[in-house]
């Protein structure tokens, strides 16, 4: 227990948020409780974790949202456990629910992105169809979030564009995208900010420069895909390729990064496979699930495309493997 990493969770407390202030001391270690010196306030270790009020151990349940994270079915981890599944969705609720938090927190904030990809998944739920829009930055292969919806329409285009935007700085940035053309639309409309005028009123809002645009559109006969069409929809092609150089994502405009990533959410969760009969009871459930997965995959798995060479001394050059999020800084 390291009282300097912590600070005061009381609402009224005037040191609240403040740490290495020395006002937090240990209160008892076996409960694992802090005391404040400031306003008296006793407060629990979890506090602001998962694991809070949880009567099962942190390695238990540890050991439990690991298994989900990739892709153990909750019926075998019942029989194996003997935990009642009712408590195993309450867990996966909580951990969803955090790795959410933790996301917002670390991932979405303004980094140079150069390269981005999105996509859509439908995703099979009982009595309805739901869509999973994602992005990923692909020089890092950081997912960057996504967004749920009813409907494959422009509001859930928009959304996930808004996502990659907060994520984003106004630098030169290509987006890959299918087909779709809400994509365009949503790109346009959403990569503006305001320019700052004396007037009242709302300000003038001006397009971000260098937004490149690629669009990838498969031509399909049946079920067979015939013909990949690659072109720009906004922006030019010199700059396109410079960036596609730049994040190490091929000669040529396309959506594998995306895909491929849409293949590990798939195998990782049963009701997004496109053949299944494990389909989703309680839509929302997915979007806990859906970013318990994506921060495992950000920060807990390594990636041997993502791994550097670097000199240890007398033994020579070393390969350190790296996660995402490791990669993005």
């Amino acid at each position: 227990m390291d009282p300097q990493t912590q600070f005061c969770i009381n609402m009224a407390c005037p040191a609240r948020g403040k740490t290495g202030e020395k006002n937090i001391i240990i209160h008892s270690r076996k409960p694992e409780r802090y005391k404040c010196t400031v306003c008296g306030k006793t407060f629990s270790a979890k506090v602001g974790t998962p694991f809070y009020r949880l009567h099962h151990s942190i390695d238990e349940v540890t050991c439990v949202m690991t298994l989900i994270a990739y892709g153990c079915p909750v019926q075998a981890i019942v029989a194996a456990f003997q935990i009642d599944e009712r408590t195993v969705k309450e867990w996966q609720r909580r951990s969803g629910e955090h790795c959410q938090r933790v996301h917002e927190h670390l991932i979405q904030r303004p980094r140079d992105l150069v390269h981005v990809q999105a996509d859509e998944i439908r995703v099979k739920a009982q009595g309805r169809v739901l869509w999973l829009a994602m992005a990923i930055m692909v020089s890092t292969r950081l997912w960057l979030g996504s967004v749920v919806s009813q409907h494959r329409d422009e509001s859930l285009i928009r959304e996930l564009v808004g996502l990659i935007q907060s994520s984003a700085l106004a630098r030169p940035l290509l987006i890959c995208v299918d087909g779709l053309r809400s994509y365009v639309t949503a790109i346009q409309a959403i990569f503006r900010s305001p320019l700052p005028a004396r007037k009242k009123g709302r300000p003038r809002l001006i397009p971000w420069p260098d937004i490149q645009i690629g669009r990838v559109i498969k031509q399909y006969q049946g079920k067979r895909v015939m013909n990949v069409l690659r072109k720009m929809a906004q922006g030019s092609e010199d700059i396109a390729h410079a960036l596609l150089a730049k994040s190490k994502g091929g000669a040529k405009l396309n959506t594998a990064y995306i895909e491929r990533l849409n293949a590990t959410f798939r195998s990782r969760l049963a009701s997004l496979a496109r053949r299944s009969r494990a389909l989703l009871k309680n839509p929302e459930t997915l979007t806990p699930l859906v970013y318990l997965i994506g921060s495992v995959y950000n920060f807990c798995s390594e990636h041997k495309s993502l791994r550097i060479k670097l000199w240890i001394g007398e033994r020579g050059y070393r390969w350190v493997r790296r996660t995402p999020a490791m990669a993005a800084g």
